[in-house]
């Protein structure tokens, strides 16, 4: 118990005699990330749309709820899920709207498609610089995928619940970079970094410093020290000789008697 507990004081003293340079990593790179996030990486917005797969019109013409069918559309919420993020929806996207002036494989970059266990709806989102462009874009996407889907499955079962607010009262903030996220993964990560080459200089230091470390290492008792002198105590020195050297020659103090 009381090695353990002496391991745990070293640790520490090692932590408290190597502060300054753990606490000087932590400011730099809290600071760096910091200016990063607020002034440097650009805000990035997100727009959201929100579509159903559903009935077909004749089904919902009779008036008929058949579960089979339901089960058989949140099956198909997955091949949906893929088939909005490719070429056969992205092209036509980018071929309709000449507007937004980016390619089917930047605007795949874009989009992220979702959805929740057992429902058949999806969301779609798309992240950009502007929250306006944004929103037009996952608008288009959605309203291209519900147009196509009827000449890829031969059924119409796809409607838009929401769409995307171009020009909402209050615009949305942006989702990245996320500040007090940032700073506190740069707060631990910089810790850790500061710890461990903290207990790295440490490691490599090899020279003794105490007496109890040439006691430990080297099994010898101390016979002497010799400390180290302040500034005060160096002048104090080093004026005793002048005055010393000042007396007069035929003081007491100088004169011996011989035999």
């Amino acid at each position: 118990m009381s090695s353990q507990e002496l391991d745990l004081r070293d640790y520490f003293q090692i932590v408290r005699k190597r502060l300054w340079l753990i606490f000087s990593i932590v400011v730099l790179v809290c600071g760096i990330t910091g200016v990063y996030s607020l002034y440097i990486k650009n805000p990035v917005y997100e727009a959201s749309t929100k579509i159903i797969v559903n009935q077909t019109p004749t089904q919902s013409a009779a008036g008929q709820l058949d579960l089979n069918q339901i089960n058989t559309n949140i099956q198909l919420i997955n091949t949906y899920k893929e088939i909005i993020k490719t070429p056969a929806i992205l092209d036509i996207v980018t071929k309709d709207y000449p507007q937004f002036n980016i390619t089917a494989e930047e605007l795949l970059k874009k989009v992220n498609v979702s959805s929740v266990n057992n429902t058949q709806v999806m969301t779609l989102v798309v992240r950009d610089n502007s929250y306006q462009r944004a929103a037009e874009i996952v608008n288009a996407i959605s309203l291209v995928f519900k147009d196509e889907i009827p000449s890829l499955f031969n059924v119409e079962n796809v409607s838009i619940l929401n769409e995307a607010k171009v020009n909402p009262l209050v615009e949305p903030g942006p989702v990245e970079p996320n500040v007090l996220l940032n700073m506190a993964i740069a707060f631990i990560v910089s810790l850790m970094i500061g710890l461990g080459i903290a207990f790295l200089l440490e490691y490599m230091d090899d020279t003794l410093k105490t007496e109890a470390d040439i006691e430990k290492y080297l099994g010898l008792p101390t016979i002497a020290m010799i400390t180290r002198l302040g500034q005060e105590e160096s002048k104090q020195g080093a004026a005793q000789p002048q005055t010393s050297t000042s007396r007069k020659a035929g003081d007491l103090e100088h004169v011996t008697a011989s035999k």
